[in-house]
């Protein structure tokens, strides 16, 4: 088996049908990752030991998934030097966009790229990591290509489709 190379997190394991999202595109582009529930509040030791032991284990990128206060991305950013990518969770009274500002107010020094809150945003998540990965991966930056324009084509398909019924 091949060493995964994408480090997935998760405060809690409720994100994990959401995150489905960002495993779903790591396996279409045959990236290898490993997923985790490991929480900045209830189990900071674990957290701060998957964060800086990762690049010595061969990971190149870590996806972190959190909800509410969502500080899961920014303390894993202070113990790496790894890119991170935070993915807001829905949910909480302000459904999401609490998550949205925790992640994306981080102080200068610690970066984390952010996606959009919920599905899409890890969707997102896997295409961007595989994008970074892709910088030093041809295989990868050809599977970006085609990823890219069966979309195209599928959005024109239904452009036709839609032309079609119009003037029917």
């Amino acid at each position: 088996m091949t060493e995964p190379t994408v480090l997935i997190l998760m405060g809690s394991d409720s994100d994990l049908s959401t995150m489905e999202e960002t495993t779903k595109v790591l396996s279409e582009f045959g990236v290898p990752y490993e997923i985790h529930v490991s929480s900045a509040h209830r189990s900071p030791v674990k957290t701060a030991k998957l964060a800086s032991e990762a690049a010595g284990r061969g990971i190149q990128v870590i996806i972190a998934a959190a909800g509410m206060a969502a500080h899961l991305a920014g303390v894993i950013a202070a113990e790496t030097t790894l890119p991170v990518i935070g993915v807001p969770m829905t949910g909480g009274a302000l459904n999401g966009v609490d998550a949205l500002y925790a992640m994306v107010q981080m102080p200068g020094g610690i970066p984390v790229g952010t996606m959009a809150i919920g599905k899409a945003g890890a969707k997102n998540a896997g295409l961007f990591a595989v994008q970074i990965l892709s910088l030093a991966a041809p295989e990868l930056r050809a599977k970006l290509v085609s990823y890219k324009t069966k979309m195209a084509e599928e959005v024109e398909q239904k452009d036709q489709a839609l032309q079609v019924s119009r003037r029917g």
